[in-house]
């Protein structure tokens, strides 16, 4: 993932030739819900995603005792 991850940081990119990955956002605070999406589709943190070839975008919405944030990450499956 470009740039390595940092909490103040919230676009991502990461190129991969796996037709699935696993996708896992481990918040800092046992207490943050994390809401994870492939496009509109919602999805449970830690399952298994299937590309689609080309660009797919991935949102990750942090929600904890300080407010949210939602990083993105753009997958590009070859």
């Amino acid at each position: 993932m470009t740039p390595e991850f940092a909490s103040g940081t919230t676009t991502y990119t990461v190129t991969t030739t796996n037709a699935t990955n696993k996708v896992t956002a481990t918040p800092t605070s046992a207490a943050a819900t994390v809401v994870c999406k492939l496009g509109d589709t919602e999805f449970e943190n830690g399952s298994t995603v299937t590309w689609a070839e080309g660009t797919n975008t991935v949102t990750v919405k942090v929600t904890g005792d300080d407010g949210s944030t939602t990083y993105t990450v753009t997958v590009t499956a070859e």
